[in-house]
């Protein structure tokens, strides 16, 4: 909805957009539980939203000189809500927004913020943890965004050429992360937002499918493809955490499974090798056979491909695997003072568990007790608590 306003009225006028959705999100919270919802809600949302931006139009002179074109967009859109043109026509402005949103002139971390925040749907808190940053930090990165925008009045044209394979990177990265937000969000009652996993899958598959399908974007779309296939079997009926090596397999869906390989297949086509491709043959590792010596090698090659301290954590759990818990936690010893990780429960939760494995109980609980002074959601809660327990 955002994308497809900011199209009407000119990324100039982002905010505008943004405040026109969240009034139409509003007004349905208002209305809805009393009233029930609309036969076609979503054409519902985006006839208030329109609405609300064509009263702030008629306003102010916050459009200058282009208010009555930017009206007649507003009051006579080019295709209907609600029919399978419209949705085509979505897709397309969601893309052009992400696009715009990675424009070079951008910081690369302020292009991944804005695009999370205008077309994910993100908000500041998730950013900022997507980034391992201080939120007051993200939300300067938004505002400059956006007065960049305004001043060097970026369109939603999507480049050609060159120019428009500059910028893919910056959109598979965002699409990554909106995916992993999804995959264990950020905060709140469920584990995963199912939304934002999907939504992410579909955005990267229609990435593979255009011209831009570049073999990177089909090894992000294995990755995510196969991922997905895990979570029906990542909590139980009580929506509690289970761990990767104690998921019941037949649980897994075996058509994202199935997608999965055939990205995979897509992605191995040229010389290239990317994150998303060591990211996804671990996947892949894990679906068929899980041959922990294979992961840590495919960690190790991810390691010259990126300095995450993220990917040193997980590394840290198929080292563990391979070699021991003693060697895993020698590993991660260097992340004790990073300050990205200061108040990364996952860090905290590590440590715990390896420290628990070789029997030190009394530290596993101060670093389970660290993590539960961390945000994270409520299932992530309920596994740090049962393993504060096992500590005694």
């Amino acid at each position: 909805m955002v994308a497809h306003l900011a199209r009407v009225l000119g990324p100039a006028h982002l905010d505008l957009a943004e405040e026109s959705v969240q009034d139409a999100m509003l007004r349905a919270l208002e209305t809805w539980p009393h009233q029930g919802a609309p036969e076609n809600p979503e054409a519902w949302l985006f006839r208030v939203a329109r609405n609300s931006a064509i009263d702030a139009v008629r306003r102010s002179r916050r459009v200058d000189l282009q208010s009555e074109a930017v009206l007649e967009g507003l009051i006579q859109p080019a295709v209907a809500p609600g029919g399978s043109a419209f949705e085509d026509q979505l897709r397309d402005d969601e893309l052009r927004m992400i696009f715009m949103c990675c424009h070079p002139e951008l910081p690369r971390e302020s292009r991944v913020a804005l695009s999370l925040k205008t077309v994910g749907g993100l908000s500041v808190r998730e950013i900022a943890r997507a980034f391992l940053a201080e939120e007051q930090a993200i939300a300067q990165r938004l505002v400059r965004a956006k007065r960049h925008i305004r001043e060097r009045q970026l369109t939603l044209d999507l480049p050609r050429g060159p120019e428009l394979r500059a910028r893919i990177d910056s959109v598979l990265e965002v699409v990554y992360f909106i995916f992993n937000e999804g995959y264990t969000a950020f905060e709140g009652e469920d584990l995963i937002r199912h939304d934002l996993c999907f939504e992410a899958l579909r955005l990267g598959s229609l990435l593979a499918a255009s011209p831009l399908g570049e073999p990177r974007a089909h090894a992000l779309v294995a990755l995510m493809a196969l991922q997905a296939a895990r979570l029906p079997a990542r909590t139980d009926e009580a929506g509690d955490l289970i761990l990767l090596e104690d998921q019941d397999h037949s649980r897994w869906d075996p058509q994202l499974i199935a997608l999965g390989f055939r990205a995979f297949d897509h992605a191995i086509g040229g010389s290239e090798v990317s994150e998303y491709h060591v990211q996804a043959a671990i996947a892949a590792t894990h679906t068929r056979v899980r041959d922990w010596p294979l992961i840590l090698d495919l960690y190790d090659q991810l390691l010259t491909l990126t300095d995450s301290p993220i990917v040193t954590l997980n590394r840290a759990v198929a080292l563990a695997k391979a070699q021991g818990p003693g060697a895993a936690l020698a590993a991660i010893e260097p992340l004790a003072n990073d300050p990205k990780l200061r108040d990364y429960y996952l860090a905290l939760a590590v440590r715990g568990h390896l420290l628990l494995e070789l029997e030190r109980k009394s530290e596993a609980a101060a670093c389970f007790r660290a993590a539960l002074a961390c945000r994270c959601s409520e299932p992530e809660r309920r596994f740090l608590r049962r393993k504060l327990q096992q500590c005694g």
